[in-house]
């Protein structure tokens, strides 16, 4: 086993990421196609982190400094490769950006129902704040339109029902 290369996602990389993450990321996001990835990495080219080994791509993380907040998306391992220390590399590289760029703290996005990666951003250091809840807006079609079951309780929430 070669040593783990760390390095920015380029163009050539976005089809190898997307089918990646079919294995290897939990949950999928609205961003989750080549249209979306490519507009991330035209817009920050070192937001997209990946985790290779032998050639292979073994992890990713998108890590997204707004200029305010720094915010840790898709941090996948594939999983043959987990506990191999490379969620761990892939985060040090993110919080490294993150202080280049003059942030000041973390956040990442877990699905609740993800124990694993619960118990793997704890023991990198980060923690829950139960007292916040994420809030989404799809900015693409209409509310009646979105197959996401969340966005029936906003409707109710608005309308009365």
């Amino acid at each position: 086993m070669t040593d783990l290369s760390v390095r920015a996602a380029g163009p050539q990389d976005l089809d190898v990421v997307l089918a990646f993450w079919k294995t290897a990321a939990e949950g999928t996001s609205i961003s989750d196609d080549r249209e979306g990835v490519e507009r991330l990495v035209a817009r920050d080219p070192e937001a997209l982190i990946l985790a290779e080994r032998d050639g292979d791509l073994v992890g990713t993380v998108i890590a997204g400094f707004d200029g305010w907040r720094c915010h840790l998306y898709r941090l996948a391992v594939h999983p043959g490769h987990r506990r191999q220390g490379i969620a761990s590399a892939l985060l040090a590289a993110a919080e490294e950006r993150f202080v280049r760029l003059g942030g000041r703290r973390g956040d990442a996005m877990v699905l609740r129902r993800n124990e694993r990666a619960q118990h793997a951003w704890r023991a990198a250091g980060y923690a829950p704040e139960e007292q916040w809840r994420r809030w989404v807006k799809p900015l693409t079609g209409s509310l009646t339109d979105s197959p996401d079951d969340s966005l029936d309780d906003r409707k109710a929430v608005t309308d009365g029902t």
